[in-house]
Formats: C-alpha cells, sequence, structure tokens
C-alpha cells in the first residue's frame, strides 16, 4: 500500500502538518522506523513566525528505535517511543523492532481532559490535556520556559523530519464533538 516516506535532504528539518486545524480528535496511524532512528508526532502545532518550529507549540508523541537510540536510555523512559515527549513515560514496551510496522492511535479530548496513546493494541500513556494537571507536566519537563508550548488546544497535526527516515501510512483522524 501507500506509505509516507521520509528521506532525509539535505537542509533537513521539513516536517508535513495538517492543513486544517483540530482540537478534539482521534488520530490512528501505522510508524516505522529505520535502524537507530528518530521521528515524532505532534499535535496542538500553532504557526507563527515567532515559533518556526513545530515542537516550539506541539506537544510529541515520540517514534523511535528503542534498541538502537541513545534517546531511549536517557531521561527514565520519558523519550522512549510512545512516551509523550518529556513528560509522561509508556507504562510498557510493545514497541516492533525497527523495519516493522507499529500501530499507533493517538486521542486528545479536551472535554475530558484526557489524552492517550495506544501503540500495538496496548494503552501506553495517558494525560491530562489542559488545565492543572497539564500546567503541572509542563512545569516539570524541558519545556518549562518555552513560550507557547503546549498552549494552543486547536492546532495543526505534525509527522516530524528529524533527519532519520522513517515511514507512516493509514493515517486517519476522526474529528470528536467540541
Amino acid at each position: 500500500g501507500d506509505a509516507l516516506a521520509f528521506t532525509p535532504g539535505e537542509e533537513g528539518g521539513k516536517n508535513i502538518i495538517t492543513k486544517d486545524k483540530f482540537k478534539n480528535f482521534v488520530l490512528s496511524l501505522e510508524w516505522k522506523i529505520s535502524e537507530g532512528g528518530n521521528s515524532g508526532i505532534f499535535w496542538g502545532v500553532y504557526e507563527d513566525e515567532k515559533f518556526p518550529e513545530a515542537y516550539q507549540t506541539g506537544p510529541e508523541i515520540q517514534v523511535l528505535d528503542n534498541e538502537r537510540h541513545p534517546d531511549a536510555q536517557v531521561g527514565d523512559g520519558l523519550h522512549t517511543a510512545g512516551a509523550l515527549y518529556d513528560m509522561v513515560k509508556p507504562s510498557e514496551d510493545v514497541t516492533k523492532p525497527a523495519g516493522e510496522w507499529n500501530e499507533c492511535v493517538i486521542e486528545i479530548d479536551h472535554n475530558r481532559n484526557m489524552g492517550s496513546v495506544t501503540l500495538n493494541g496496548t494503552q501506553i500513556v495517558t494525560f491530562a490535556v489542559n488545565g492543572e494537571k497539564w500546567d503541572y507536566m509542563v512545569a516539570n519537563s524541558k519545556f518549562a520556559d518555552w513560550e507557547g508550548f503546549g498552549m494552543y488546544p486547536e492546532g495543526h497535526i505534525g509527522l516530524q523530519d528529524h533527519s532519520d527516515k522513517v515511514w507512516y501510512r493509514n493515517i486517519k483522524i476522526r474529528e470528536l464533538a467540541d
């Protein structure tokens, strides 16, 4: 079937982001990472000259080769595949190895103040998406002093080009009622 493949270019950093903005949604996709590779899935991305990079405003669900990428070894699991990057680590590692497809479902629901990540059929991460609990998580992460980070409930969804080869396919977004 058709898959989106990122092949790193000379200049790098060419994220793909949606035209539309989403607030409450279920995103399902499959991802496959190259050996030693790193990518990610953003939401709540706010486009502004002030914030040229998606990661400046958009929280990230990590896409990673846990076996080979050094990020998997640091931060007590906060940077492993499926993690809410630098904020919530997966409850268990259900990741398939580099070169194999992983099914990922990300749900963001501001009405219930609930976000979740399901990887290969197992829910591995849940988190608040706004309010005190969200603010507390951000304050205890590397994003604590980042102006704009996680501040936009409605925003674009993005796939990160981290200069490593990565594939995405069967990308579906279902909007939930606002």
